[in-house]
């Protein structure tokens, strides 16, 4: 019984960010990490699958299995911890962060299962608002949500495993930059600054808003334009654009020049940086780059918290040949997509960063 001039309340939930202890793709664990895990599976792979067109033993973004002559399977998961405190939006981050993966192989995605892992104490709304936000971002994708699988979790997590379809004499890997490609970005750098301001009530409204507006844009159509031309694509998340990009400078045996002043930035991203906030995902990043990148000691700290930045839901980064820079470029013109050139592809070996 309520006593006479007291007011019921209703709790509220908690924030979504305050259940992360490391969220989005800087939760993602660190590449040198991985690569001492999955040496194993990699070894029982090798020439063992004909048809396994990609696999751990030349890791991309997704893995391939050829069909037929005509047809691939591009297959890929991905889920992570609430970056964002608003359910649906939190939902179609994390579907559009996954679909991703299939685009940068230069494939369609067709089918999807739902990943979550969910408290017991978290109301049925948020998570309905979780499953809507993904559902519809695979809807966009012209894919379907198929089924998937949920158990109990005190941290939240949420993501897909996504199929998509290619030829499978059309698929777009790391590898294949060649010396005098020029490398673009399609989509501004600083994401997890930018969120993880937001979670220590940092960030401006405004800051917010663009980088969900830019986690939650597909590539889908970025995609079909960049794989007329690219010789080598790969977008960029957990690893930041250096992650990535030594990774598609190994896989082609080239070195990725990048000019600072060129890389496009969310608005804020570069004011939390000078305020000091930065991301565990930035510094396994920073740790695990030492040696394999040459920055210029001219470039600010606060760009190198940039440059490491973990990103979710980022662009992609591909290279493309002189002959096709025109057209490339007025093709993202004319469909309304944002294009940035940020490099170019040498002779050599790993990753430069200039003023």
């Amino acid at each position: 019984m309520v006593a006479k001039g007291a007011l019921s309340r209703v709790e509220e939930p908690a924030r979504l960010t305050q259940l992360a202890s490391c969220a989005g793709c800087a939760a993602k664990a660190g590449a040198d990490v991985l690569a001492q895990v999955l040496v194993h599976l990699s070894d029982l792979q090798n020439g063992h699958h004909p048809n396994l067109l990609v696999g751990l033993s030349s890791p991309d973004d997704a893995t391939v299995y050829r069909l037929n002559d005509e047809q691939a399977v591009v297959l890929t998961v991905d889920f992570f911890a609430p970056l964002v405190d608003d359910p649906y939006e939190y939902g179609a981050i994390a579907a559009a962060n996954a679909i991703s993966d299939v685009y940068a192989m230069g494939a369609e995605a067709v089918l999807a299962l739902n990943i979550a892992a969910f408290p017991a104490s978290l109301p049925s709304q948020t998570v309905a608002d979780i499953l809507r936000g993904g559902a519809d971002k695979v809807s966009e994708a012209g894919a379907v949500v198929a089924g998937g699988h949920t158990i109990i979790d005190e941290e939240p997590k949420y993501g897909l495993c996504v199929m998509g379809l290619v030829h499978p004499g059309r698929i777009l890997t790391k590898a294949g930059a060649s010396p005098g490609d020029a490398v673009y970005l399609t989509k501004p750098l600083g994401t997890g600054l930018v969120t993880t301001a937001a979670k220590f009530d940092e960030a401006t409204p405004a800051h917010l808003h663009a980088a969900v507006e830019s986690m939650t844009s597909l590539n889908r159509h970025a995609s079909h334009i960049a794989r007329e031309a690219a010789h080598a694509m790969t977008d960029v998340t957990g690893y930041g654009i250096l992650g990535h990009a030594y990774e598609m400078a190994a896989a082609g045996s080239v070195s990725i020049r990048f000019a600072a002043s060129a890389l496009p930035l969310l608005p804020g991203a570069l004011d939390y940086a000078f305020k000091g906030i930065t991301t565990g995902g930035g510094a396994r990043n920073r740790n695990y780059l030492e040696g394999k990148v040459d920055i210029s000691p001219t470039v600010t700290e606060e760009m190198r918290h940039i440059l490491y930045d973990p990103q979710t839901s980022g662009g992609l980064l591909f290279a493309i040949p002189p002959e096709a820079f025109g057209e490339t470029e007025s093709a993202f013109e004319r469909a309304g997509l944002p294009l940035w050139r940020v490099g170019e592809v040498r002779e050599g070996r790993g990753v430069a960063v200039v003023p």
